[in-house]
């Protein structure tokens, strides 16, 4: 996702590495570049305009930031105005007071709804939730089929009615039924249409009168660019949206949909859609997302995947986090990181998490990924020793041919692996420096340590906290 856009701003930000200063002709030429490359992802015109009266307002007479180079300034303030584009509140799920919480999705034919409603069903069982669907697109006995198939796959009842019965009753009976069988949370997975209109509003108005829902998700298709607006505000109009999720994720190298939505509707993003598969469902960060358009990669997403990959070996993972932030990195981490891989979705989804890759990678090669090449660096791996492992430095060229020969692999392959690692060392250590570097000049962070240090906020062993 925001392929296009992030590798535009990253080459950008190339061009201001050995400038000292930010000169007039250097601000102009940022805001130039940063407008086309907005406007190119499909960014909605009046959201461009706001978002660049901002920037410009940071960038002009701007200084370097001590001990940060000039292209890392730019990136902090670019970083920080697309934090604020997308949302800076923290949006908490809205259970209900008691159960069950009842959500409501909605959204056009075609935006896969009803698979995010199965997505979304699996991402609560995670949060410990008991969830249950009812499939009240009863216009399309197809969707009801495929509900049943996906709460199946998942393990979650289904309550289904009649193919062209009445969907309000539906609902109301399929909130007793969830009540029955003491599930705390149901989700109405209702009917879309190929364009907004008016028998859709009034029978999805009808179904949020009967169930009362505690959140209502209008589900989105990313590929739709600024149509997308248009259709949040129609919805949002006839319904108390409370979040949008964006499905297609994986399939939209652009991105301007989800930069737009929030801007230009006040409709939070919550959810994004990032694959097929009904695991592919990841909880909206607007940090991390905005980290990743400027080529930061995200390693806590990296993280997090690897955690759940991994379930039940929390230590490993929090040691892989502290030696990856210090670009502490060797061929036995690589060999465990890749061999989580498998279970951590397609291998195209990792990549664009890792720093100094994410954009480095040209598209069409990313096009050609294939994931088979994880048997060829494990080959290559284990054709090492254990003190090859630790210290890549030790590989000269006689041992280089000899891990190629034992690794059925060549020379060239050895090498470009060695520098895969470096870059990711690279990466990961830059990205550690520079998270460092912006807390250390966010002025919330100064005025919580002001305030603790006011109040004397201290541990047992007298630091403050």
């Amino acid at each position: 996702m925001f392929d296009t856009l992030g590798r535009r701003l990253t080459n950008m930000f190339g061009s201001f590495r050995r400038k000292g200063r930010l000169t007039e002709a250097d601000v102009d030429a940022v805001l130039r570049e940063i407008r086309v490359a907005l406007l190119e992802a499909d960014v909605n015109l009046l959201v461009v305009k706001s978002f660049m009266a901002t920037v410009k307002e940071q960038l002009v007479g701007s200084d370097v930031i001590q001990s940060l180079t000039p292209d890392q300034t730019i990136i902090k303030i670019v970083r920080d105005a697309l934090v604020d584009i997308l949302g800076t509140e923290a949006t908490k799920f809205n259970y209900g007071p008691q159960p069950p919480t009842v959500i409501l999705m909605c959204g056009l034919q075609g935006s896969g709804k009803t698979t995010t409603t199965a997505k979304l069903a699996r991402w609560l069982i995670s949060q410990g939730k008991k969830p249950m669907l009812a499939a009240c697109d009863l216009q399309r006995p197809a969707a009801i089929k495929q509900l049943e198939v996906l709460g199946e796959q998942i393990g979650v009842p289904v309550f289904a009615g009649q193919p062209g019965g009445d969907p309000v009753k539906t609902a109301q009976e399929a909130l007793a039924r969830c009540k029955y069988l003491m599930n705390d949370v149901l989700i109405v997975d209702t009917a879309g249409r190929t364009t907004v209109d008016d028998a859709l509003m009034a029978e999805l108005g009808n179904i949020a009168r009967t169930v009362k829902p505690n959140e209502a998700f209008l589900v989105l298709d990313s590929t739709t660019g600024q149509e997308s607006v248009n259709v949040a505000e129609a919805f949002r109009a006839k319904v108390e949206i409370t979040g949008a999720i964006f499905t297609k994720m994986d399939g939209d190298t652009r991105g301007g949909a989800v930069l737009s939505v929030r801007a230009a509707t006040g409709v939070p993003v919550r959810f994004l859609g990032m694959g097929e598969q009904v695991e592919t469902l990841d909880l909206f960060d607007p940090v991390r997302v905005a980290e990743r358009i400027l080529g930061m990669g995200d390693v806590l997403a990296l993280i997090d995947t690897m955690q759940n990959a991994v379930a039940g070996n929390e230590e490993e993972v929090a040691s892989m986090e502290q030696r990856a932030m210090r670009g502490d990195m060797d061929f036995d981490m690589m060999l465990s990181m890749f061999g989580m891989m498998r279970k951590m979705g397609p291998f195209k989804k990792v990549l664009g998490m890792i720093p100094g890759l994410a954009h480095q990678i040209p598209e069409e090669a990313l096009d050609q990924v294939d994931e088979r090449k994880l048997d060829r660096i494990k080959a290559i791996i284990q054709s090492m020793t254990p003190r090859e492992r630790k210290n890549p430095d030790l590989i000269n060229s006689s041992r280089r041919k000899r891990i190629a020969r034992g690794s059925g692999t060549q020379v060239e392959d050895v090498n470009a692996l060695i520098k895969q690692l470096n870059e990711m060392r690279r990466g990961m250590k830059q990205m550690g420096s520079m998270q460092k570097k912006m807390r250390k000049f966010d002025p919330r962070r100064r005025f919580w340590n002001d305030q603790k240090k006011k109040k004397g906020d201290r541990n047992d062993d007298g630091k403050l906290n």
